[in-house]
This record gives structure tokens, C-alpha cells and sequence, in this order.
């Protein structure tokens, strides 16, 4: 291995990947909130496409967040659990992930509304309601 050294499992490469994807995460974050002003609207998907993204909850974000959203590999999902969060930091971690751990980015199956719509309804703890 010429030029990079190992530290532990991971190589000065990826621990400046990692921290790139940190500051990448706290920047997408840090726009979301100044963008808050101009907040992405809410509003529910139509009937068709709420039946979908419903089913990407459960059993996508399920599969890391708990069946029941009650936590897993991934935090709980429920009202109690993101009561006091910002819903700006929400919608941007769905849509970007968190670098450095299993939480992939969505933006690319979500819109910005329906992430926001996600975590509107992940808050209220109505996702049931949705289906």
C-alpha cells in the first residue's frame, strides 16, 4: 500500500472521505434551515403516490427504523421520538442520508415535498392513517 497507511480498518483516505461527507451533510443541513423561509410545501401526495411513499416508509425505512417504526439498526420514528427535531434537519437527512453511517440519501425516490410530507406525517405519528 504506497502512499497510504492504515489506521485500523480504515485508511487516511476514507477518514477524510468520511469527514467530507460530514461537513457535505452539516452544509446540505445547514441550507436546508436557511431555506426555511421558503418552506417546501407539505402537501400530501396525491392518492396513488401517498400509497407508495407510505409503503417506502414501512418497509424501506422499516427495514433499518423497525417494522413498527419503533427503532432498530435507525432510531424510532415515532411522534415521542422526534418531538422537539426540526423538521428542516429531518427532511435533509432523509433526502441527503448521514455520511458515515448506514442512514442512505432518498432524494432520488423523494421529492423535497414529499420528504417534507413524510416527516409531517412521521411527527403526528399519522403514517397509519395515510395508507
Amino acid at each position: 500500500m504506497s502512499g497510504v497507511k492504515v489506521i485500523g480498518r480504515h485508511s487516511r483516505y476514507s477518514a477524510c472521505l468520511i469527514q467530507a461527507g460530514g461537513l457535505a451533510f452539516s452544509l446540505a443541513v445547514m441550507a436546508a434551515a436557511a431555506g426555511a423561509a421558503e418552506a417546501v410545501p407539505t402537501n400530501p401526495p396525491d392518492t396513488l403516490r401517498r400509497a407508495a411513499v407510505v409503503q417506502l416508509v414501512r418497509h424501506d425505512c422499516g427495514s433499518c427504523h423497525g417494522i413498527t417504526l419503533k427503532g432498530g439498526l435507525g432510531p424510532a420514528l415515532t411522534r415521542e421520538a422526534l418531538d422537539g427535531k426540526s423538521p428542516e434537519g429531518l427532511r435533509a437527512t432523509i433526502l441527503y442520508g448521514r455520511p458515515g453511517t448506514p442512514m442512505p440519501p432518498w432524494r432520488d425516490f423523494l421529492t423535497e415535498a414529499e420528504a417534507g410530507w413524510v416527516v409531517e406525517v412521521l411527527m403526528q405519528g399519522r403514517l397509519d392513517a395515510e395508507k
